[in-house]
């Protein structure tokens, strides 16, 4: 079992005991008091619990985000005095540096029921970064475009519904611009790409995109077309492939350099344990990869026999890896992003590259899911990225960010439109929720689209994790 998955599974027996607990809590004030308040407080308490207590977050509000930052990048001499973020001696910056600020934040009682934020003004910019409701400790903020302001000592900063306490620590990384490389993002599913680096592969020298899974299970809103569930999951996946294909094209990838793989969802941890066997999907009735490959324009390994396995999936990864030279790998962050196939994806590439002629020169990891908070980011669409929670000092993490400008948040907010796992209409319970949720706790969903993932990716900042090789 996963941390992820184990996490989910306490979350849930803690949630039944607490029912349990107010079951019989409102028996007794019906016996007691009058029949009909149990259903009042019944009515009141579900609303409570969908505006305030829905998110899943599986630790404390109060915990602080444990980061091990590399000692070198940090910067000396930073404090707050009134509404400014003041620094004594920063390094020259060009502009495209990685800004992390940690500050110890403190919510207030209005931040108990409203997101707190904290709002960073420079020049022409106004970013907020929210946090968690009830929050008191240490938080990472994404500083990532606001150099210019921090340099002329004009980047005020102001805690909304939280105050700000304590010394803040700034850290500074000057990388080398990704964008100005060859750069192959790795996605387990379509749109995994688009969610993490459209930003990043819409402005690259040259950019490739693979896929591995066609993503072809709970295809249900299909089955509600009158398919059955294999040929439900069999059009899901055909859709899937073709919008891993002609997507890109959208940020100027050409068909020629994206490649769908057609591995099966949620499979590739059953290859990876048994290398040499066929793993067929769960749903689509299908041992054979080749129906979700038929838009590649190149033949790869894989293609001599269709056969689902981790040995193919090697071959292939290995194939593209020599045709197309990359510098940059963009793929999941196994440690940070808890998606089996995530995590199966990122251990494909690492066995892919051992003896390999070509090797990238550096890594960047993503994650799209996280153990412990599946609201992260947090707050509303175009505002900044701050740094996920982290709880394991033990490794060193290396922050690389990058800016998104106005116009290409929104062209990565139409490039979600046209993926076709992002489009069905989101189930009556969660509009209900943020129904309740915009009318109580103030939160707001962008126009731009149901999906959560329309919120949380189209930002400010995309953010990944550096690693030399």
């Amino acid at each position: 079992m996963s941390r992820k998955q184990a996490l989910l599974k306490r979350h849930r027996r803690n949630k039944r005991v607490a029912l349990l607990v107010a079951l019989v809590v409102l028996l007794l004030v019906g016996v007691l008091v009058a029949w009909w308040l149990p259903l009042v407080l019944a009515v009141l308490g579900w609303v409570a619990h969908e505006a305030w207590f829905s998110d899943h977050l599986f630790y404390a509000p109060s915990d602080d985000y444990q980061y091990r930052l590399p000692a070198q990048n940090e910067v000396a001499g930073v404090s707050v005095q009134g509404d400014r973020l003041l620094v004594d001696q920063l390094p020259p910056l060009s502009g495209d540096e990685t800004l992390i600020l940690a500050l110890r934040i403190k919510s207030s009682w209005l931040g108990r029921f409203f997101d707190p934020s904290v709002e960073l003004i420079g020049g022409d910019l106004h970013d907020s970064q929210a946090f968690e409701r009830s929050v008191k400790g240490l938080r990472y903020l994404n500083l990532t475009g606001l150099g210019a302001a921090l340099t002329a000592n004009e980047l005020r900063i102001r805690g909304r519904r939280c105050s700000i306490q304590g010394e803040p620590r700034l850290w500074s990384f000057a990388h080398p611009d990704a964008r100005r490389q060859r750069v192959m993002v790795i996605a387990p599913h379509a749109d995994d790409a688009e969610l993490a680096a459209f930003g990043l592969y819409s402005q690259a020298d040259e950019s490739w995109i693979v896929t591995l899974t066609a993503g072809e299970i709970e295809a249900e809103h299909y089955q509600q077309m009158g398919m059955g569930p294999a040929e439900a999951a069999r059009t899901k996946g055909r859709l899937r492939a073709w919008d891993s294909i002609t997507v890109p094209r959208w940020a100027g990838v050409p068909e020629s350099r994206c490649f769908q793989l057609g591995y099966f969802c949620l499979q590739l941890p059953a290859m990876q344990a048994a290398p040499d066997q066929p793993i067929a999907s769960r749903e689509a009735d299908l041992s054979d990869t080749r129906l979700f490959r038929q838009f590649n324009t190149l033949t790869l390994p894989g293609d001599a026999d269709g056969a689902p396995t981790w040995n193919n999936l090697i071959a292939d990864l290995r194939a593209l890896l020599l045709e197309a030279r990359p510098e940059v790998l963009v793929m999941p962050h196994a440690t940070i992003d808890p998606h089996p196939d995530h995590i199966c994806s990122q251990a494909a590439v690492l066995e892919a590259l051992q003896g390999l002629a070509w090797q990238p020169s550096v890594i960047l990891g993503y994650a799209n899911h996280l153990h412990d908070n599946d609201r992260w980011p947090m707050g509303d669409v175009y505002s900044g990225v701050a740094l996920p929670p982290v709880f394991d000092p033990a490794q060193e993490l290396v922050p690389y960010s990058i800016e998104l400008d106005t116009e290409r948040q929104r062209d990565k907010a139409m490039a979600l439109g046209m993926m076709h796992d992002l489009q069905p209409p989101a189930p009556l319970k969660r509009r209900i929720r943020r129904w309740l949720q915009k009318k109580l706790a103030g939160r707001h969903w962008p126009a731009e689209g149901e999906n959560e993932f329309f919120r949380k990716a189209v930002r400010r900042h995309e953010l990944f994790w550096r690693k030399e090789i």
